[in-house]
């Protein structure tokens, strides 16, 4: 039965809106798990909403530009507004125009968040009716969720201002990673997306403590986290991944069938002369050697990377240099971003900016490029048989993704109709036809 204070008022509800990259879209999660179990109601609306929570991103202008116009948009449509996340970190730069909002936190401030939520609109908690999920509450579908294993980040590249919002890296304590991955997974969650700033530098701030699972001992350490992970029977994917020389100790567990043969590896540029002035960790590692000793081991390995264009400095020759490579490299799926200041960042400051216009017509060079490698990469795949995980079903169509494909950021698989078919199945298809970036098939 409802409690006292539930009778005489309506549950308290909050609104959510989380904007950037997955790892803030994990911070989202956390807060909304703790306020449902201490009994608030979630919103779809701004108006059936008590007070709204925007989660901001501060990485790029573009990114900032879209927080202030969410915080805009949630405080005209509702007016009580909390705000956290990486433009949190700025409080001046939101309260100059939105000086009404109810508070303002920085990233990974949970804490500060719910108890900003507290003191908006007081929870009204009975332990026998509000009920939360294994898995807590999340904002993928029910099929896949993001773990991420740490904070922060030790590198201090001259595009990023990360360090200076989220600190430098901690990591999570392996068995609270497992115990978490391991609820997701009792939950039915089929596919763990791995994520933090630097995930191959996982435990290097720990100095690789030792730690215990499931009776069995462990470092906190990148590899040692893989071998957990991979005892778990779902597919374990790897976002962020830093080619440091130790990433090829993971690679007998992908040969295995134990993590997904997938690497997310954000290159950013390819010319070591662009590389330097960013800053970028590992700038001198003779990544192609490296990319070709993975394949020689796990030959089905999936790279997908990012790269930025019109970086200061970038000559005709540095871009070049990056084509080429990418040529050598023969990576599966890229993304890739004009260079653009940051309020905060350091390459603000560097000489000989590039000319939007030739920014603008590098990317297109560059995405055209890599759009005939990676259709030529695909078109290998026709007559395969491939497991796919189910993202979508209706009557004119199944919707998939293979391993090498990355829920939101790659491809996916389109199949005929079929019965008994539902989001978060493993099926197995046949590959019938291939495009730049999706495939077509037929159930086996």
């Amino acid at each position: 039965m409802p409690t006292a204070a539930r009778r005489q008022g309506k549950i308290p509800t909050i609104g959510m809106v989380s904007l950037g990259c997955p790892k803030a879209l994990v911070d989202s999660e956390r807060i909304l798990s703790q306020l449902r179990a201490e009994g608030y109601a979630f919103s779809p609306d701004y108006a059936g909403a008590d007070v709204v929570i925007v989660n901001t991103c501060g990485f790029l202008e573009s990114a900032r530009d879209e927080s202030l116009q969410a915080i805009g948009e949630a405080m005209a449509e509702n007016g009580r507004v909390i705000v956290t996340g990486c433009l949190g970190a700025e409080p001046k730069v939101i309260e100059e125009k939105f000086p009404h909002v109810l508070a303002i936190t920085g990233p990974q401030q949970y804490e500060t968040v719910v108890a900003a939520v507290h003191k908006a609109v007081p929870p009204q908690h009975d332990p026998k009716i509000d009920l939360l999920p294994p898995g807590g509450i999340k904002l993928t579908p029910r099929h896949y969720a993001y773990v991420k294993i740490s904070e922060g980040c030790n590198h201090r590249c001259r595009f990023c201002i990360i360090p200076s919002m989220r600190g430098d890296l901690v990591s999570r304590p392996l068995p609270e990673v497992m115990r978490e991955a391991e609820k997701l997974v009792q939950a039915g969650v089929k596919e763990l997306l791995i994520i933090s700033q630097d995930t191959s530098a996982y435990g290097t701030d720990v100095k690789y403590q030792p730690a215990v699972w499931k009776s069995d001992n462990y470092d906190t350490r990148f590899t040692h986290l893989c071998r957990a992970l991979g005892t778990l029977g779902v597919w374990v994917r790897l976002h962020y991944v830093y080619p440091y020389p130790h990433v090829s100790d993971v690679m007998p567990l992908m040969a295995e069938g134990k993590i997904l043969p997938y690497l997310d590896i954000p290159f950013q540029h390819a010319s070591p002369s662009v590389l330097r002035a960013m800053k970028r960790p590992a700038a001198q590692e003779k990544t192609l050697e490296r990319i070709a000793a993975w394949r020689q081991q796990v030959p089905h390995l999936t790279l997908r990377s990012t790269f930025i264009v019109g970086f200061p400095g970038e000559t005709d020759d540095d871009f070049d240099q990056l084509l080429q490579w990418l040529t050598e490299a023969q990576l599966d799926r890229v993304g890739c971003f004009r260079y653009e200041n940051v309020s905060g960042a350091a390459a603000n400051d560097l000489p000989d900016h590039v000319p939007d216009e030739v920014k603008e017509e590098r990317w297109q060079r560059l995405m055209q490029h890599q759009q005939n490698i990676s259709a030529a990469r695909l078109a290998k795949k026709k007559g395969t048989v491939q497991q796919v995980l189910v993202d979508h079903v209706d009557d004119k169509k199944i919707v998939g993704r293979t391993w090498a494909d990355a829920p939101e950021i790659d491809g996916h698989i389109q199949l005929p109709p079929t019965k008994n078919i539902k989001p978060g199945d493993y099926i197995m298809a046949r590959v019938t036809k291939t495009h730049e970036y999706d495939l077509m098939g037929e159930h086996e």
